[in-house]
Order: structure tokens, then sequence, then C-alpha cells
């Protein structure tokens, strides 16, 4: 037995003595890899809850319904309900505890079994408000307690088969690219996804995220797209996505990719 293989085994034992699992799954491909294990691994009874909203890119709803098919899960859809809560809406720091409060709210008002999330090991060098909402519910992260990171995961990935799936980029909610404090509204999503499907169509980025800021929309991409991007391009994505959010053509601008920069921490307690 190889180690990659050692470590699937470890994690399958963990699955099998909760034996009745409930996975919330968001069309990432941790809590995809994590799923797809279960419902494999013999001796786990297992559920799959995706829930959707405006925060939810469609494509990732239609990659959880698709691979549901393929893979023959009992499969849920949900609305969590966080856009009823003005808390969320307010998008303050911990915006995401109250995301994942409502969301496993939801999936225990349905079920009695253990509530798994796809949280890796890497997930807690950084602040995460929605694994405090985890602990609150019982949510268990078999990823971290077996100590898989996002590369063993993708590896994980491709020893189930799950093909380009195992290199999806990361892709947090579509609520992650407005800064902090400016309130999370439903129609703005759907803009920021049309824009960053608009961008990904032109250029091909290997990353692209549509932030919002208090007075402009910023498209960030990779170095290497942005470098490439010739000026024309810049101005006719530029007034295209203007057009998007009706803001002028000299709102919009172009910078260098920058991880989690619409999260503002200043004044934190």
């Amino acid at each position: 037995m190889t180690q990659a293989e050692a470590h699937i085994a470890g994690l399958q034992d963990r699955l099998r003595r909760l034996q009745r699992v409930a996975i919330a799954v968001s069309g990432g491909i941790d809590s995809l890899s994590l799923a797809t294990l279960a419902h494999r691994t013999t001796g786990v009874h297992s559920q799959v809850f995706h829930a959707v909203s405006p925060a939810v890119p469609p494509q990732a709803t239609a990659r959880v319904r698709e691979l549901a098919r393929q893979e023959g899960w009992a499969l849920t859809v949900i609305d969590a309900g966080e856009f009823d809560d003005p808390r969320y809406r307010d998008n303050p720091v911990d915006r995401c505890y109250y995301c994942k409060h409502g969301l496993y709210r939801a999936i225990a008002a349905q079920t009695d079994d253990t509530i798994l999330s796809g949280a890796n090991r890497d997930d807690l060098a950084d602040y995460r408000p929605g694994l405090q909402a985890a602990a609150e519910h019982g949510v268990r992260h078999p990823f971290v307690e077996a100590g898989f990171g996002k590369a063993a995961i993708r590896q994980l990935a491709r020893e189930l088969g799950l093909g380009k799936l195992a290199e999806l980029p990361a892709s947090p909610c579509l609520s992650s690219r407005v800064e902090t404090g400016i309130p999370i509204d439903g129609e703005q999503l759907r803009n920021i996804n049309a824009a960053e499907l608009l961008v990904a169509r032109a250029l091909s980025p290997r990353t692209v995220r549509c932030r919002i800021r208090p007075r402009a929309v910023e498209i960030q991409l990779d170095a290497e797209t942005l470098d490439g991007l010739a000026p024309r391009q810049e101005a006719a994505l530029g007034e295209a996505i203007a057009r998007l959010f009706g803001h002028p053509a000299d709102a919009i601008r172009f910078r260098p990719y920058a991880m989690g920069s619409a999260f503002l921490r200043e004044g934190m307690q």
C-alpha cells in the first residue's frame, strides 16, 4: 500500500466510525471529493446537502447536480436562508459565521446524521468564523482530522477519478468579493458572477476575481494574464463590465490578484 493509499484508507476508517453522515457540499473540490469518497466507502450511509442562494454561482450548483447524477448521491438542495438574516447582508467582518450558521441549522433540521464539511488543514491558517458556527452545530471536518491539506485533497480527487475537477480553482462564495462593510445585494452578486464569466471567456486567466469597492469595481487577474492584457482589450472589457454594474467606465480597474483582499479586518475585537 502506497502512502497515498494509506492516507485514503485512514480517512475511510474515520468515515466508517461515523456510519451515517450528512455532507455540506458547496461545489468546490474539497466537499466534492469528500462526498464522493463517503458515498463509495462501504459501511457509510451518506447524504449530500447543497445550498443555493445568490452567493452561490449557478455553475457550482450545476457541478454538484452532475456529479450527484454520476455517483448516485442522495442529494438535497436547500435554501439556507442567509439572505433573510440582516446580520449577513450587512457584510460584517464575521459574515461567514452567519452564512454557516444558517447552513448547518438548515441541514440539522432535515437529518440527525453527523454533519461533515470539506474544510481542510490549510483553512486553519486563515480567519474562518464559519468554523465557530460549525463547532456550535457539532460539525466534523474529516480532512482536518486526517491532516489533509489542499494538495492532498487534489491528489485524492485524482485517485477517485474525478478528472478535471481535481484541478478546479479555489473559488469562495460570491459574497467574498464584496469589501467588508458594503451591504450584500443579490443583483450585485449576479453581476459579479457575470463579470467573472465574461473575463474568463475573453482571457482564459488562471485566476479572476471581481471585487466590489466603495466607488469602484476591481477586476483582479493572475500576473501572467494581467501582463498580457492589451490596452484595447482592457478598454473593451472595462466598458462591458461597466454596463453590467451601471458604472462609468473609469470605475472599472484591472489589478493583480490578491487573495482575500475584499476582507478587511480593521476594527476586529
